[in-house]
């Protein structure tokens, strides 16, 4: 993370880190989150991610994401399925040592995350924010909640778009093709973690691009470089790809029933569980006959041939997702008050964030754009798909930020008790 252009990190991050580390690998083992539910032969262990690391871990390759031998598999992105069968092989296969070292491998990246989250917030905003923000992240038990409970790559993904975050504030103004070379690799690395922050390159690349013609920077040469690269890292599984379903797959091939899931008859803006493959044994058993491919195509084809058949409803629907997204999505209850206050929370930091980069751009900070165009691109997908909580935390790094800097500007406005009662300044 070194740099020229950065300030050295404050002397208090060498407490903080190992504090915010130490807090969430004491909440793993106080709350025993190391023990997984053993049923459904422990799919709730990393669940897809799970049974294709089970795989990579039995010697069968990155393969079948849910029961049976299923062959090859794109369903999901590989590094994380990768990271769970690595940990298999060397602590066991769905064993209690192997949850206890991948929730503190997650609780690292969230702790790590730290410290793009000090220099993006010292680069917009200045070093208060910067330290409070950090702060606020180490030490805020919803990040940790996503570490200490969630086998997926749900820590990774904030930790890789922070970088590109402060990545691109840094490349509008300088110099050289080295950043060039770390955006592209960033990006490859991010995509194959979750392709979902691809939806936000094309707003970044065209911000950090106009920024630099504002400054008179050239940045056609250093694009295609960051592109050769991102290409480059991207190839080794798109090539593993064709050459096992014998056609072109990009990345993940999954699409068709993550848009079924939230798009048919039944459909409420919300997830559909019951027909997903690991719920549903007909379900499964038409994966296991007709292969992944087909099978996402066959759920892609009903979802689409729905929603062409009730525009009206989709778009109904797609709204309802919209304001889950930020409001957090409704919960089963057996409660007859009139007002469920579970998600308040949440609404309250959505709302915080939103009002934080409204003030943002009214000002025209640095970065201003930057940040509009992650909370415009980034959640896009789930509008049309379904929402759910954790699909906010990629971006949540960013949240922060503006929440802290909307509740400093607060702060700082506040009159002073003096200025309340300009009598007491000078008491008889």
């Amino acid at each position: 993370m070194a740099s020229s252009l950065r300030p050295a990190l404050p002397r208090f991050f060498v407490w903080l880190l190992p504090l915010s580390l130490a807090l969430q690998l004491a909440t793993i083992s106080a709350f025993h989150q190391y023990r997984t539910r053993p049923g459904d032969n422990h799919f709730e262990f990393g669940w897809e991610m799970g049974r294709v690391g089970r795989s990579i871990a039995l010697g069968r390759g990155f393969s079948s994401p849910y029961e049976g031998d299923t062959g090859p598999t794109a369903w999901e992105p590989p590094l994380y399925p990768y990271l769970i069968g690595g940990v298999f092989k060397l602590f066991g296969i769905y064993s209690q040592a192997s949850a206890w070292v991948l929730l503190s491998i997650n609780s690292l990246f969230a702790t790590l995350t730290c410290i793009p989250i000090f220099f993006i917030a010292h680069k917009t905003f200045g070093e208060r924010v910067a330290l409070r923000s950090a702060v606020t992240w180490a030490l805020c038990p919803y990040v940790w909640y996503w570490s200490v409970h969630w086998i997926w790559d749900t820590t990774f993904t904030p930790l890789v778009l922070a970088c590109l975050f402060l990545q691109a504030l840094e490349l509008q103004d300088r110099s050289g093709w080295r950043g060039w070379i770390l955006f592209g690799a960033l990006y490859g690395v991010g995509a194959l973690a979750n392709p979902t922050m691809l939806a936000f390159l094309p707003f970044c690349g065209l911000w950090i691009w106009r920024q630099r013609y504002r400054r008179g920077l050239a940045s056609l040469g250093d694009v295609v470089l960051a592109s050769l690269v991102f290409v480059l890292v991207l190839s080794p599984w798109v090539v593993r790809n064709y050459e096992v379903f014998g056609r072109f797959v990009f990345i993940r091939d999954d699409f068709g029933l993550q848009i079924r899931l939230g798009n048919g008859p039944s459909a409420d803006g919300m997830l559909m569980a019951y027909l997903q493959p690991n719920l549903n044994k007909l379900e499964l058993e038409k994966f296991q006959r007709m292969g992944e491919l087909a099978y996402a195509e066959s759920c892609k084809k009903m979802a689409f041939d729905w929603i062409r058949s009730h525009p009206g409803r989709f778009a109904l629907i797609s709204l309802k997702r919209f304001f889950y997204y930020w409001n957090g999505v409704p919960r089963a209850t057996d409660s007859v008050a009139p007002v469920d206050f579970r998600t308040s929370a949440f609404l309250a930091t959505s709302v915080l964030a939103l009002w934080g980069l409204g003030r943002v751009l009214r000002q025209k900070r640095p970065g201003a754009w930057l940040f509009a165009g992650l909370v415009l691109t980034y959640p896009t997908a789930y509008y049309f798909v379904f929402p759910h909580a954790r699909y906010r935390h990629p971006i949540e790094p960013e949240l922060v930020i503006l929440i802290v800097f909307l509740l400093s500007e607060a702060i700082k406005r506040q009159p002073t008790a003096l200025q309340h009662f300009p009598e007491q300044q000078n008491p008889v």
